[in-house]
């Protein structure tokens, strides 16, 4: 069984819920985000949607005001660093969604291979 990026955020939080692993997912974030001091406790309850709209809240206020932070925040999660330069940073908006998206698909990674291997 190979693992299969999921090509969006709807699909992947939807994959996460189809095979159990949605809270295991909201706990790796949660645990990344802490190992990078920025705290994010999303509480287990928290829906896709909200999920969704929340981290790409804190990913473009991080972006905005916290440069650094979310340098190491990206290297603490191990985004791939060629995705992320291979991002337009003109709009910042769309930028921290991509970003968001990136984090996702590498946490949700991370969930999977752990529950298959």
């Amino acid at each position: 069984m190979n693992f299969i990026a999921p090509k969006s955020t709807e699909l992947l939080l939807q994959q996460a819920q189809t095979e159990a692993l949605y809270l295991k997912l909201i706990e790796q974030i949660n645990k990344d985000f802490n190992l990078a001091n920025e705290g994010i406790d999303f509480p287990l309850s928290i829906s896709p949607d909200e999920i969704k709209i929340q981290l790409h809240e804190k990913i473009y206020r991080m972006i905005q005001y916290k440069f650094a932070e979310y340098l190491n925040l990206l290297y603490i999660i191990d985004v791939s660093e060629t995705e992320i330069k291979k991002l337009d940073g003109s709009d910042l908006v769309l930028l921290a969604e991509q970003v968001s998206f990136l984090i996702l698909k590498r946490e949700w990674q991370k969930v999977w291979f752990r529950n298959n291997y």
